[in-house]
């Protein structure tokens, strides 16, 4: 790696950082002067809402970095072609297509970041930070706001109301079928909990057998249910399939196929979680043309909103792919890589035009 290629792309970092760093300030205070109406319920403080923030500030940075990036390098090559940097660069002999490649390694390092982050970083910090909001708040709470969290396991289906702990769940309702679909008993307990093996017990558990043409009622103080399904699943069936990270989603598809459901919105999910990610390496390079083309010696104010205004419209097309997928009954991986392939023609086409 040369020393010119170290320099751009330390350039391209940089900068990118520091608007994300503005992003995710901004980002922050509006989330925090959101929490002012809840500080004050139950145990839920000022110093509570500073936590809920900082602890959201990694899935901020996940969702801003795209716009960052190409901000970050907008600013960054129109500030080398000012000081005629770039003029320099390119009268070394260096053509436009190696300046790009330089550019997208930085947006590599970039991807590389955003993969990190959507991926081991964010997701646990901001399901902690939902967990601790909630607990200070209230005592018990749905785990899909007013409604409950229904999970399905062979022929099993439970449906829990409410999580009190991490293992433990109260208002769960257990449904049980045969090999045909015929309900063969209904049972509410009222708590639950998990163990390491998943094994559910059922605290208070009263239920309702169908034999032939009778119901048979029967009530005990506990009981034993052996499923699959644990807690961290429950928790997954709370979250939004575009909130989960890509190796929790593999899961969640794989389990939704197992039991005969509908797996495409979570699949669409994985696919434009993996795509946006992607995107964040090519983005980048659509500021080399603009560097050598009409905002060479543009301001940054103009530069910045350049960077959001393609920023914008590349969250509108994966929002209207969102919807046209669920509407035209798209594959998922069309879905989900659209905007992105999109992208790299329109950067393709826009860097090989620069003479």
């Amino acid at each position: 790696m040369s020393l010119l290629s170290r320099y751009v792309m330390r350039n391209v970092i940089g900068y990118t950082l520091l608007v994300l760093l503005v992003l995710a300030v901004l980002n922050g205070l509006y989330l925090l002067i959101s929490q002012q109406d809840e500080v004050g319920v139950g145990n839920y403080t000022g110093v509570s809402a500073l936590m809920y923030v900082g602890l959201n500030l990694p899935q901020t940075a996940f969702d801003m970095l795209p716009i960052a990036s190409l901000i970050g390098a907008l600013l960054s090559l129109g500030n080398l072609a000012r000081s005629l940097e770039l003029v320099v660069i390119r009268a070394a002999g260096v053509s436009v297509v190696r300046i790009g490649a330089w550019v997208f390694g930085a947006g590599v390092l970039l991807m590389a970041a955003t993969w990190a982050l959507g991926e081991y970083v964010a997701p646990p910090l901001e399901q902690y930070a939902r967990e601790m909001k909630t607990f200070q708040k209230f005592q018990d709470y749905s785990m899909a706001g007013n409604r409950a969290a229904w999970a399905k396991d062979g022929d099993t289906i439970l449906s829990v109301q409410r999580q009190s702990a991490e293992n433990s769940f109260g208002g769960v309702y257990v449904f049980q079928f045969d090999a045909q679909r015929r309900l063969l008993s209904v049972g509410k307990a009222g708590n639950a909990s998990i163990d390491k093996q998943n094994r559910w017990t059922l605290g208070d558990y009263r239920q309702s057998k169908v034999e032939n043409d009778r119901i048979v009622p029967e009530q005990h103080a506990s009981a034993t249910l052996e499923t699959n399904l644990s807690a961290e699943f429950l928790g997954l069936a709370a979250i939004k399939p575009d909130a989960m990270p890509v190796r929790a989603l593999t899961g969640y598809i794989a389990h939704l196929k197992r039991n005969g459901l509908d797996a495409n919105s979570a699949e669409a999910a994985m696919w434009a979680r993996i795509a946006r990610t992607v995107a964040v390496s090519i983005i980048v390079v659509l500021a080399v043309p603009f560097a050598f083309g009409p905002m060479r010696s543009t301001g940054t104010g103009a530069r910045t909103v350049v960077g959001i205004m393609v920023g914008v419209l590349f969250l509108l097309l994966a929002r209207l792919m969102d919807s046209s997928g669920a509407i035209f009954d798209l594959p998922p991986i069309v879905v989900g890589w659209t905007p992105t392939v999109v992208l790299a023609l329109i950067t393709g086409v826009a860097v090989s035009r620069v003479r």
